[in-house]
């Protein structure tokens, strides 16, 4: 897509105001300059070229007060909702070089996935489809597909129908 149609698609769906304020706060301020999708001026992207998106509306960093680091990687499926406060973190310090990361798996995001308010996605973490991450929740495992899970650390609290089905 062109420049022209994908400011059509923001305008219709951000509204112009949204699409100026995150363009002064990149562009003009320079706050997350480098990211090329829109981020907030609260939130930070660390190593945004290591993080594959499935389609140009899974925005990490979109919504206020994100943390979003991939050293590791973090891969994102398609229509991911992404909530205020979000940490996902690709990588821990070495215990033993502070100035250095451990090696991790990336972090895998499935498709149809909403990662509520406050909540952390620690390294190494596979979302599987259609995975609702409570709000505050601290995910240091995998989850099953079609579930909601909460808690510190993160469980399974609820099983969902798939994706377009009502249960």
């Amino acid at each position: 897509m062109g420049f022209i149609s994908n400011l059509r698609e923001d305008l219709r769906y951000f509204g112009w105001r949204k699409c100026f304020f995150y363009f002064a706060s990149q562009r003009i301020l320079r706050i997350n300059s480098e990211v090329p999708w829109k981020v907030h001026p609260t939130s930070q992207v660390k190593g945004w070229d290591k993080i594959v998106r499935a389609d140009r509306w899974a925005i990490p960093g979109a919504s206020p007060g994100c943390y979003i680091q991939a050293i590791n990687g973090i891969e994102m499926g398609k229509n991911i909702i992404i909530g205020p406060g979000v940490a996902i973190v690709s990588a821990n310090h070495d215990l033993n070089d502070f100035t250095k990361h451990e090696p991790a798996r990336p972090i895998k995001i499935g498709d149809n996935c909403w990662l509520g308010a406050n909540c952390v996605i620690l390294p190494g973490v596979h979302l599987s489809e259609h995975t609702i991450v409570a709000a505050g929740a601290v995910v240091v495992d995998d989850s099953p597909p079609n579930c909601v899970i909460g808690g510190v650390p993160a469980k399974v609290i609820k099983t969902l129908p798939n994706y377009g089905e009502k249960g």
